[in-house]
């Protein structure tokens, strides 16, 4: 959508008018226009600021197709709760039968739309447009998104009305269409939380909290939305290996049109029925996923109270939360680990700024830090009680407690690829206390785990997987794993859902199921590292670009927020999900790592290899 802001509201043939008055903005359709050419660029309007609410103008009297058309398309941007004025734009029996919570297609720009030419000239009382873009996303009727790619093409047919003479869609669009940079305006991403079916806290016997990215129109009371989303269940991908405290059918009580919280910031979740019998500790776990689910929105809930039947059912805070389960979030990891000039495991304090930034590195208790293994790669359990490391060629894997005095034993997994790069990667550790590797010998490619780091590895399915895996590292929750995979010399970064069968704690398979990508425009993948709940920090590069850091939601979607300062030579990246902890990598310089609203600072010239615990 243009604008013209000059001449309080002047009219410029083919493009919108934008009116800005107390923080409203209306948008109007455009003047008259030729039906005899094509409408194009439906141009994406700026991004407002966030307290801007953007309304559309209804259809104006005898208003062209092309007006219709293009009203139509910019009324889809707007604020409208319930996308009334789009309505306006359709015949009645379209405007009943049209969904637009069926989906949201994010298009590279605005759509532009081509004039069908008629089949019969005499024909006047029907016109045709085609909508064409390049596709970007899809967000379903889950509000989840997903990248796309191709072109877009959808057919919108209008007809005139005989009596009135005024012309209205009745064939519009599937769901919603718009350009990226009304998407960015119009949509956030936010995390409801769910929790881990089969997966505990190795440290305590704590349900583990999964984050579900979702997509919410940001001014159109996100609270509510969230919550309702909340309430409907786990979107598709995640709902294998996740579970909701909240009982089938559990909704809003009808007529709850909204939700706000009150000057104490507590937030009053009014229920229907099917909650009103739950157990106190039923009603806490529902109270937890609620405050995990609405801790980043503004206005801020600290408290919330669960009403069902006409009675209370529980009330909690966000401290009873964080008690009942646990996020990597909000995981406060102590050191900082890498590899030092003498290929031995060392660390350094974990906090941030100050000081600690210049604290010299020092040899880890038990034999990985004091022994005579040469080390390439490490990995420290989420418990910082154990650590994992490959060998400086690449072929053995070892497992040590980080305790002084603490022997290392023989190597628990050799790999027999012919070279270092086909060999084994850098391991992980879950929060249960498994530890992940994968063997990347070309002649038997494998993904492996061992149940508490000891043991007989147990060779995980990987159904789907097209390629080799070239690096990975298990989400805090234990459910998600990223990897970056590598095929035809392009290394592609992949989020997988992991698949347990059997009860916790027992001899279970597991599988790594519909991979899914969460960088599709980078050719080439150098590292990544979890940096959030859902969100990782990636090293690549596009095709025929230089390499660059920047964060990715886990569906594929890029955060709002600016990315780390740049870096060059960056080798390898680590990050916390706790996001207080600063970002630290292996460049040209050595070990490096980026206090909040600071620059990179030297931390080890001779160290690679750094990770946080996990």
């Amino acid at each position: 959508m243009g604008a013209d802001r000059e001449g309080g509201g002047r009219r410029t043939p083919g493009r919108a008018t934008v009116y800005a008055a107390c923080g409203v903005v209306l948008l109007a359709g455009c003047a008259s226009m030729p039906d005899s050419g094509d409408l194009r660029g439906v141009d994406s309007t700026p991004r407002q600021d966030t307290q801007v609410r953007v309304f559309a103008m209804p259809p104006q009297e005898d208003a062209e197709p092309t007006d219709i058309v293009q009203g139509f398309l910019e009324a889809l941007t707007s604020d409208d709760p319930n996308y009334e004025t789009a309505r306006q734009y359709l015949t009645r029996s379209a405007a009943k039968q049209w969904q637009p919570g069926l989906s949201t297609t994010v298009l590279d720009d605005g759509p532009g739309a081509d004039v069908v030419p008629p089949v019969d000239r005499e024909q006047s009382e029907d016109k045709s447009f085609t909508l064409v873009g390049t596709k970007v996303a899809v967000v379903d009727a889950q509000q989840s998104y997903a990248p796309a790619s191709g072109e877009y093409r959808e057919t919108v047919h209008l007809v005139q009305d005989k009596k009135t003479k005024q012309w209205r869609i009745d064939s519009p669009p599937r769901g919603v269409v718009m350009g990226r940079s009304d998407f960015q305006r119009n949509y956030v991403s936010v995390n409801k939380y769910y929790f881990a079916s089969h997966t505990r806290s190795a440290t305590a016997p704590q349900t583990v909290a999964v984050a579900d990215p979702v997509y919410v129109r940001e001014r159109v009371d996100p609270m509510t939305q969230l919550v309702r989303s909340l309430l409907k269940g786990p979107t598709s991908w995640l709902d294998p290996v996740v579970r909701t405290s909240f009982p089938t059918g559990t909704a809003l009580r009808s007529g709850v049109s909204s939700l706000t919280p009150d000057d104490q910031s507590t937030l009053t979740v009014p229920l229907n029925d099917k909650a009103r019998n739950v157990g106190s500790d039923q009603c806490k776990a529902m109270a937890a996923q609620l405050l995990f689910t609405l801790q980043n929105l503004t206005p801020a809930v600290d408290d919330v109270e669960l009403r069902a039947g006409g009675k209370q059912l529980c009330s909690a805070a966000q401290s009873d939360a964080d008690g009942d389960a646990t996020r990597g979030s909000v995981e406060h990891p102590e050191f900082l680990y890498f590899v030092n000039g003498e290929h031995r495991l060392v660390r350094v304090s974990a906090e941030p700024g100050g000081s600690s930034t210049k604290a010299e590195p020092v040899a880890v208790p038990g034999a990985l830090g004091d022994g005579d293994k040469d080390l390439r790669s490490v990995a420290v359990s989420r418990d910082e009680h154990t650590a994992a490391g490959v060998g400086i060629d690449g072929k053995a894997l070892y497992v040590g407690s980080l305790v002084s005095g603490g022997s290392l034993g023989e190597a628990v997994l050799l790999s027999n690829g012919k070279t270092a790069d086909d060999r084994l990667t850098t391991p992980s550790w879950d929060t249960e206390g498994d530890l992940w590797v994968a063997d990347r010998n070309p002649a038997d490619p494998r993904l492996l785990l061992f149940k508490e780091g000891a043991g007989k590895p147990l060779e995980v399915e990987t159904p789907g997987l097209d390629g080799r895996i070239k690096d990975l590292r298990v989400a805090a929750d234990g459910v998600r794993i990223a990897l970056v995979v590598e095929k035809g010399g392009k290394q592609s970064l992949f989020i997988g859902r992991i698949e347990r069968e059997g009860r916790t704690g027992d001899p279970r398979s597991v599988s790594v199921r519909e991979l899914r990508s969460a960088t599709p425009d980078l050719e080439e993948v150098t590292t990544m590292s979890w940096a959030g709940d859902s969100r990782l920090v990636v090293v690549g590069r596009e095709q025929g670009g230089v390499q660059q850091t920047r964060y990715v939601q886990v569906d594929g979607s890029t955060p709002e927020g600016p990315p780390p300062a740049a870096l060059t030579g960056v080798k390898e990246i680590a990050a916390s999900e706790d996001d207080e902890m600063p970002l630290v990598a292996y460049s040209e310089d050595g070990i490096v790592r980026l206090p909040a609203g600071a620059q990179w600072q030297k931390v080890d010239v001779d160290g690679t290899a750094p990770v946080y615990p996990g």
